[in-house]
């Protein structure tokens, strides 16, 4: 005998302030979406424009002193802008998907839809998670180095 699995959550279902909730989410996940892609395009011009003006000064420094410890400065500079940028573009990217699939859910009652637009915020949220764990093991290891060095130094 086969048994019927329901396949709302608990019984659960969207009624008109749920719907709302997610109608008025959905805006402002696309303005926050929008905002971040947009930033994420500042940044890789800013990246590229402080690594034209750290060449030009290190340079000149180059001349004046005779040195070339700071060549690849200005390089390092604009990369490290664009995977910063590329790092943040990837939330926005699923952010503004979130956002879309909501608005298609609920103005055309679309259960696909809906399910969409959730695997995309469920994906944003782990991006980040993923993300936030990494920094925090970086700042961990941060620490213990620093801690090290001055423990040598003494």
């Amino acid at each position: 005998m086969e048994q019927q699995q329901d396949n709302s959550l608990f019984g659960l279902s969207l009624d008109s302030t749920s719907t709302g909730h997610l109608k008025e989410t959905a805006s402002w996940a696309r303005l926050l979406a929008i905002v971040g892609m947009v930033m994420c395009v500042l940044m890789v011009l800013m990246g590229i424009f402080a690594s034209m003006a750290m060449s030009k000064a290190t340079s000149e420094f180059d001349r004046e002193f005779g040195s070339s410890a700071s060549a690849g400065l200005g390089v390092t500079m604009m990369v490290t802008y664009i995977i910063v940028a590329l790092i943040y573009f990837f939330p926005c990217l699923f952010t503004l998907r979130f956002a879309n699939y909501i608005r298609t859910a609920i103005n055309a009652n679309d259960q696909l839809a809906l399910n969409e637009g959730l695997r995309n915020l469920k994906a944003t949220f782990r991006y980040m998670g993923i993300i936030t764990i990494i920094f925090i093991a970086f700042f961990v290891l941060a620490l213990l180095l620093g801690g090290m060095g001055a423990i040598m130094a003494a």
